[in-house]
Parts: structure tokens; sequence; C-alpha cells
């Protein structure tokens, strides 16, 4: 009974653009209401918190994550970067952008999940590569969970045509309820292990702390 008191829920933020933010969709249907769904049916002790602002950038994120890291958050996810594609910002920007925000994530002891996504073809091959190997760079970097694409279970099928006219709202940059289903049944799993990794790193003390009270 003492170890089930002195377990506390994780409290994740989820520091994104308008993916994270929920665009076009009622409340309920966005990333996170139905990523704390998801997390809430498999017994999680977790609270996600909506830390997306439509239109961010990587530097709208670097710019507000000093007071997103409140005392309250013990992890985070990081979901940035299509703004910054749409607008054709230097992969390097973008790079030290994100480099900035897990720096911020460590100095504060809060574990990580960063989500990548993939650049299209039309700005070039050099910038694609350069901006699709940023992520798995500063992954690799900061030792934080990754999943490298936001899309990539829309895409599955192989179908894309078909995958953007049954999960994507019509703007064809936003999913819709459907699509954002299929993304937090892939992030899920990450999401999972990111409470597990906050879980195992948390101090030994607080537990006994818990007990006492």
């Amino acid at each position: 009974m003492l170890a089930g008191a002195a377990q506390a829920e994780t409290v994740i933020a989820a520091l994104g653009d308008s993916l994270t933010q929920g665009y076009g969709l009622p409340q309920e249907q966005g990333l996170v209401p139905q990523l704390q769904e998801w997390l809430d049916a498999r017994g999680a002790e977790a609270r996600v918190l909506n830390a997306g602002v439509s239109g961010d950038t990587t530097a709208g994120g670097l710019s507000r994550v000093e007071w997103t890291l409140t005392d309250e958050v013990d992890a985070m996810i990081v979901a940035l970067g299509g703004n910054d594609i749409l607008r054709g910002i230097d992969p390097a920007v973008s790079r030290d952008n994100i480099d900035g925000i897990l720096g911020a994530a460590e100095a504060a002891e809060v574990e990580v999940l960063l989500v990548g996504v993939e650049a299209p073809g039309n700005y070039g091959a050099d910038y694609k590569a350069a901006f699709d190997r940023l992520y798995v760079d500063l992954s690799e970097e900061y030792g934080t969970l990754l999943v490298e694409s936001f899309f990539a279970p829309l895409e599955a099928s192989g179908d894309r045509d078909t995958a953007m006219q049954a999960y994507m709202q019509p703007d064809g940059l936003h999913p819709n309820a459907a699509g954002v289903e299929l993304i937090v049944e892939a992030l899920g799993p990450s999401v999972l292990e990111l409470i597990d990794r906050t879980e195992s790193s948390a101090p030994v003390e607080e537990a006994g702390a818990g007990a006492g009270q």
C-alpha cells in the first residue's frame, strides 16, 4: 500500500505546433486528448499537457521551452519542424533550435521523446537529407527516445493518395480524427517507454517522503 501511495503520475509536456495543438479538430479529437485516452486505457499514471501552438517553428519552441518546463513537468514530447519545412528554413537553423530545446530539457533533468518530420523532396535531396538526419543525430547526442516520422503511420499502406483522402483534413497538412488515432497508436508505445524512463530516473527519496506523510 505504501508503494502504491508513493507512485505519483508522470506529467508530460507535449511541445509542438498545430499537429500537437489539434488544429481543425474538436478538442477531444486532437493529439493530446487522444493520447491521454490511449494512456488511460492502458493504466498509465500520466497526464499530458498540451503545449502545442499553431504555426510554431522550432525557433518558437525554443523561445518558450523554459516556461514550458515548469516544476511539475517530468517529461517532454518535442514535435516540431513542420513549419520550418513549409518556410524553407535552413536545416542547420532548425537543428540549432532543437539542440537548444533538448539542452534545456537536459538541464532540467527532464526525459524527452523527440518526434521528427520528414522533409519532402521539393527543396532538393541535400535539404531533405540534412533535415531528416537532424532528429537522428540530436537524439543520439542527447540520448532521447526517437520517433523519426510523425506521419509514418498514415503512409504505411504505401498508397499516399488513398491515405491523404482517408486520414488528412482538406488542407492536406493536418490529420483528421482518424489520422490522429493512427498516429497515437504508433506513438503510444514510445510514450509508455518515456514514462518508464522518467519513473526509473526519479529520486528514490521521493518514495520515502511520500510514505512518511
